[in-house]
């Protein structure tokens, strides 16, 4: 009789092996199949030896012998811890930066360089230490693009021979030591104190400046109005004086012809019938005649017109040299409205003006008066 038990036996033991065959093939197919991202690309080596690099997309590789190693083509940041440093003054400091950098040639990272990260890394600290140590404390607080200069110009050469280029260094912090910083918040009061002094100063300075330039030039118009009222009253006195003397002359004239009449008068009552008369009685006779009928400013019927001072009178009161008196003192009393105010500009912002008063308020306005009296008289 046939025994069914061996053939089970024999069965299950296919079965098993069909199985392993075929998770065997499916792990040969994934060990031989390797998709690679758009933005990497992988390293390849089998048996350990270098066989090159595995490009973007579907790739075979030998199963089970095979390894790849991953790298990233993009720009990648990488922070560089706090450093302490000493600057060039002996001044402590900490500082950080980030490193900009990108994969340019997968195989030279591969081979080249253990970890191209770490080593970036390392290479950095020791170049932020050592760039921050040649410059002096304010160099390294005003002075941050000089800093990420020359520490990318540091990097380029060892990272250009494992095929990484450093795209940019940016410092982000420096910060000095707690000391270093209170006497630097001193020193900057200080100077905002001092400029805040100067300031105030050169605005009082200004300010009397502007108000010694105003009393000058109203002290010279005072001084202006002053001198012409003084010659207009002159001129009005010797006017009125030269008049009264020609009034006192033609007054002296009538009180001999009234002493004449009254000596005729005298003569005409004494009992003699024989007179005998002077020449110059005769003629004061004639001019009294004269004087009581009006001839004297009538000829031939018209009347006479007042006749003027003579050229001796007109010249002793200075009747002809009135007007141009008067426009001397007008052109010397008026003021140069736009020259005033590009002196007062200039005062203003500090420059010399044209006076020579140089900004300064030591000019003494009533000397100056005095001087330009002086030259207008």
């Amino acid at each position: 009789m046939y025994d069914p038990v061996p053939l089970q036996i024999s069965a299950l033991g296919f079965s098993i092996v069909g199985l392993l065959v075929l998770v065997l093939a499916i792990v040969t197919i994934w060990q031989m199949v390797r998709f690679v991202d758009a933005y990497d690309k992988q390293a390849l080596t089998v048996f350990g030896e270098y066989r090159g690099l595995l490009e973007p997309g579907i790739n075979f590789i030998p199963p089970f012998v095979s390894r790849t190693y991953r790298f990233d083509m993009r720009t990648q940041t990488m922070d560089v811890p706090r450093q302490e440093a000493i600057t060039r003054d002996n001044s402590p400091v900490t500082a950080d930066a980030v490193v900009y950098l990108r994969v340019m040639d997968a195989k030279k990272a591969f081979l080249e360089v253990e970890d191209y990260k770490t080593a970036v890394s390392n290479l950095a600290q020791t170049t932020l230490r050592a760039v921050i140590g040649d410059m002096e404390l304010d160099d390294t607080l005003n002075k941050r693009q000089e800093i990420n200069a020359r520490i990318r110009k540091e990097l380029d050469e060892p990272t250009d021979e494992w095929g990484i280029r450093v795209e940019s260094v940016e410092v982000r912090e420096v910060n000095p030591s707690q000391e270093v910083q209170q006497a630097m918040e001193q020193q900057t009061g200080a100077e905002r104190r001092r400029r805040a002094t100067i300031l105030e100063a050169q605005g009082e300075r200004r300010s009397a400046v502007e108000k010694a330039e105003g009393d000058k030039q109203s002290n010279i118009i005072r001084a202006q109005g002053e001198k012409q009222s003084q010659i207009l009253e002159a001129q009005g006195d010797a006017i009125s004086t030269v008049l009264r003397a020609k009034s006192a002359e033609s007054m002296g004239e009538r009180a001999i012809i009234d002493k004449g009449m009254d000596t005729l008068e005298a003569i005409g009552r004494g009992e003699s019938t024989t007179f005998v008369l002077p020449q110059e009685l005769t003629s004061l006779v004639g001019r009294y005649g004269k004087h009581l009928t009006g001839s004297d400013v009538a000829t031939n019927g018209h009347q006479l017109d007042s006749q003027g001072f003579d050229a001796e009178t007109r010249e002793l009161i200075g009747l002809d040299d009135i007007k141009e008196i008067l426009g001397e003192i007008d052109k010397a009393a008026e003021m140069d409205v736009e020259e005033l105010e590009q002196q007062a500009k200039a005062v203003k912002d500090g420059a010399p003006n044209a006076d020579g008063a140089g900004g300064t308020v030591e000019d003494d306005p009533d000397t100056e008066l005095e001087e330009e009296t002086s030259v207008s008289s």
